[in-house]
């Protein structure tokens, strides 16, 4: 059977398996035999090929995107490996777990949600993921205690908090924070990135 590798529903994966009397009692068959993945209740994903976790996150819940340390690290912004994949998302905050991941999604109003995100492809897929720029912004604005009034404050964090490649940072576009800045929670920490990427850096 070739099953696209992407996470479907089981009526979805049903169409895959034409002929069988009982479809549903064959995808549990094949979820047995490990070659189908039940990512959460009536979801599901072939076991075939190595799957795309980010895409999964789209998939699980959403509207949602990819964000936060999970994009920093994916962009090689940050050093350390990231075990789970972080989203964003419009709905109430929330959480699953399966064999592949954990994946954990907080919440964000929609004025703000909409800025910054964009589709990635790899490969015959694309997904939702924040720009450099939108997944720093995310981290800032939903880790509690983390205000950044002063630039020293900033580079701290940035340095040896996140020990964020700083090379990388100056190149990131003032702009998109001065922008989400606007709909922010935390404007002010967003508006002294901005500031030290536009005057801080020669």
């Amino acid at each position: 059977m070739n099953i696209p590798a992407i996470p479907m529903t089981a009526n979805v994966l049903s169409t895959y398996l034409n002929g069988l009397a009982a479809p549903m009692q064959k995808i549990l068959d094949m979820e047995k035999k490990g070659e189908v993945i039940r990512l959460k209740r009536g979801l599901y994903i072939v076991a075939n090929a190595k799957p795309n976790t980010f895409l999964i996150a789209n998939h699980l819940y959403g509207p949602s995107y990819v964000s936060r340390e999970s994009t920093l690290r994916y962009y090689g912004l940050i050093p350390e490996h990231v075990e789970s994949v972080t989203s964003v998302t419009t709905l109430r905050s929330n959480a699953f777990d399966n064999t592949l991941a954990h994946f954990s999604y907080l919440h964000l109003p929609m004025d703000y949600y909409s800025l910054g995100v964009s589709i990635q492809t790899e490969g015959e897929v694309s997904f939702q993921i924040a720009s450099p720029e939108k997944a720093l912004a995310d981290l800032l604005i939903l880790t509690s205690g983390v205000r950044l009034r002063y630039k020293k404050e900033v580079i701290e964090y940035l340095e040896h908090d996140l020990r964020l490649d700083m090379d990388a940072f100056y190149k990131m576009d003032a702009a998109v924070f001065e922008h989400l800045a606007t709909v922010s929670k935390k404007p002010q920490a967003l508006l002294n990135i901005a500031k030290i990427i536009r005057y801080d850096h020669i």
